[in-house]
Formats: structure tokens, sequence, C-alpha cells
């Protein structure tokens, strides 16, 4: 939804009514994530994407229809059948679609969101995606101290409330379960909480070449980039211009810092590639005591196994090291900085979502996993 929001809000200021394809679930191999959206705009304007290609059409014909009669729907997309004019998914995987008119009148608190969403606050939307007349399209929409809107009664509310703050500090997107009053073991109601937490932070240290590369790919795959270096002639902007800030601070008093400051969490990932042991020892002394995503660290393996020597001397466990990917990066055969930035955001990525690394062809199962970070 991030990437049309801007559309949709202009339409949204303009007084226009937008049909819009939200897939709030996914089974095996589908292409596109919970979350994702379409929209079909004034004049019948098509943006985004819901399944890749696949299944488009069908749901840009649902998009156009509801827009017009105001009735939500919850669709249903799965494997192609022998007819070739079937609507379905030739990867074999299952989407579900919910498709709603947005207007001012039906998403009154889609301005505020878009602000947030705009200053990096965290804020989720909690629609109800199945239900009853009457419950179908309701709306909560709620912040870390506050909520707008109301899914129908105050018990579902608080429930609701609770358990989607949650999702929304994990930054977590999917569907919860309720009674009609809010019962948790309940199933009369589905849910979609869409979570629009801040960006994911990734924390560069080392104002090297490679650590420009690195920066570049990161702020392409969505983070929030900072690299860090103790040395002021190396740590500039005009050599990071991708990155959002450059600080000039000793990287493990930095770190600590910004821990402490609450500005690290589980998402956040942490490249060191200084490879200079008064820098990373002491940084990785911080680094793999944190619960962040993932934390690699540049080197030869025998620069590796010294830092591991110099780890250990320093107090930290044999599990606190298993968290270290060193050398960083995945075995890519890569040479130049751009080459290792893509090594390093593969096992990046690989580790979010529990891939194995390995080359798709003559492999099994699902291309695509799950994970819940």
């Amino acid at each position: 939804m991030r990437d049309v929001l801007g559309d949709l809000l202009a339409w949204w200021e303009a007084g226009e009514t937008v049909g819009v394809g939200t897939v709030v679930g996914t089974w095996r191999s589908a292409p596109r994530p919970a979350g994702a959206a379409m929209l079909v705009g004034p004049g019948g304007t098509a943006v985004g994407s819901v399944s890749g290609g696949c299944v488009e059409g069908a749901v840009y014909t649902e998009a156009t229809e509801v827009a017009a009669t105001g009735e939500p729907t919850l669709q249903r997309y799965g494997v192609s059948d022998d007819d070739a004019l079937a609507v379905g998914l030739t990867c074999g995987g299952i989407l579900d679609v919910y498709v709603e008119a947005v207007s001012r009148a039906t998403f009154p608190e889609l301005g505020a969101v878009a602000a947030s969403v705009a200053a990096h606050e965290p804020v989720a939307v909690v629609t109800c995606v199945r239900g009853p007349a009457g419950r179908l399209g309701n709306r909560l929409v709620l912040w870390p101290d506050r909520t707008a809107g109301s899914l129908g009664t105050t018990r579902l509310d608080e429930a609701v409330t609770d358990d989607a703050r949650g999702m929304l500090a994990a930054g977590r997107t999917a569907t919860l379960t309720y009674g009609a009053d809010g019962e948790r073991r309940g199933d009369e109601l589905t849910l979609f909480v869409s979570s629009y937490a801040p960006p994911a932070r990734m924390i560069v240290f080392g104002a090297i070449d490679f650590a420009a590369a690195v920066a570049r790919v990161g702020s392409f795959l969505g983070h929030r980039v900072t690299v860090c270096d103790a040395r002021p002639v190396f740590a500039t902007a005009r050599r990071f211009p991708d990155a959002d800030e450059v600080v000039v601070d000793w990287p493990h008093r930095y770190l600590r810092a910004e821990a402490d400051a609450g500005r690290v969490d589980e998402r956040t990932v942490l490249c060191v590639l200084t490879h200079d042991p008064k820098f990373d020892v002491p940084l990785l002394e911080v680094a793999l005591r944190l619960p962040v995503a993932y934390v690699g660290a540049m080197g030869s393996r025998r620069t590796h196994d010294e830092r591991l020597a110099r780890l250990r001397e320093a107090g930290l466990t044999e599990a606190e090291l298993t968290r270290l990917s060193s050398p960083i990066g995945l075995d890519l055969g890569a040479r130049t900085p751009e080459e290792t930035a893509v090594s390093i955001a593969a096992e990046i990525v690989a580790g979010r979502w529990g891939g194995s690394g390995e080359r798709l062809t003559g492999g099994t199962g699902p291309v695509h996993r799950t994970a819940d970070r």
C-alpha cells in the first residue's frame, strides 16, 4: 500500500471515490505479499499490483464495480483450471483480495494515516474484511498512543488495539480473527491489520568504498541507512549520497547510544565493514548482545578467526558469536564494491525470509517462503 498511497491520497483529497483491492491473505507461491494493493481511480486509471499480472484484470473489474456500488467484497484467486480463460495464478499460489470503495466518507482517517507514514510515525489500519452485514468494512486506525474509528463495539476495539499494537511494533501485516464482540477464540470476524511501521534501519560502520555500495543497495531495499565512522575526513555526506545520515563517532559508542535511546530494534541490520580490530571488536561486543535482525562483519577468513579470538577474550559466549555473519555476505564470487553489496543484501534477505541462499534451479518446495520477521 505504501507504493500507491500517494495516488490514493491525491484522489481522496480531490473528493473522488477509488476502488481499492488489497491482498489480505496468501498461500503457497503467491507472487505478492499481504498488503500489496491496486487502485482503480477516476476514469478507470489503474495503479499498483496485487499479483504481478496474473489476476489484475479480474481485480480491476471487481474494483470498478465496488467503487460504483460501495459494497465491499472478499475474493479468492487460486490456480487456473484447464480452461484457458479461467482467472487464476499460474504459479500455484492463492490470494485473498479485499476490494473496497475508498473516499472521504468511507475512510475519513486516510489523511492522518498518510501524514503519519510520511513522518515515519508508526500507524496501523485495521479493517473488517469478513463478517456480518453492518461490520464489513468497519475500520479502526491506531497509533502507539491513540486510536480513531471503530470496528463496532468498545470491547472489540479494546481487544484489537492490544493485539494490533503488538503487530505494529514488529512491523507485521496479517489477519486476525475474533468473535462478534472481541472474543479471541471466535472467528465470526476476520480483521486485516496493515502495519505502517517506520522503515527498518541499516547501520553501516566504516566509511570505505564498499560502504557506499552497501548504503545504495540498503536504500533500494527500503531501509533507513546510517553510515558511521570515527574519521571525519572519510565520513561525509558527499561520499555517501544514498545514506539518510552520516555520523562521525566511534562506532561502538554510537551503537550503544542508539540502542539505549530505543532506535535499534529487531528489524535493524548492522554491517561492520571496518575490518580494523580497534573499531570492530568493541563494536561487535555491543552488536552481538542486541536483539537485532542481522550482524555481519567484513574480512578474510583469517581476519574472522582473529576477530573471534579477540571477542572470546572480551567475554562473548559461543551463543553470542554464532549470531555473527562473517565473512559477510553470500558466496557469489563478488569482487567489486557493487557485487559485494549485492552479496550482503542477499544474505540479509535470505535471513529475513528463511531462504537457503542456494540456486532455485533443481530445488523443491515453494519459491516464496514466509517469516514473521
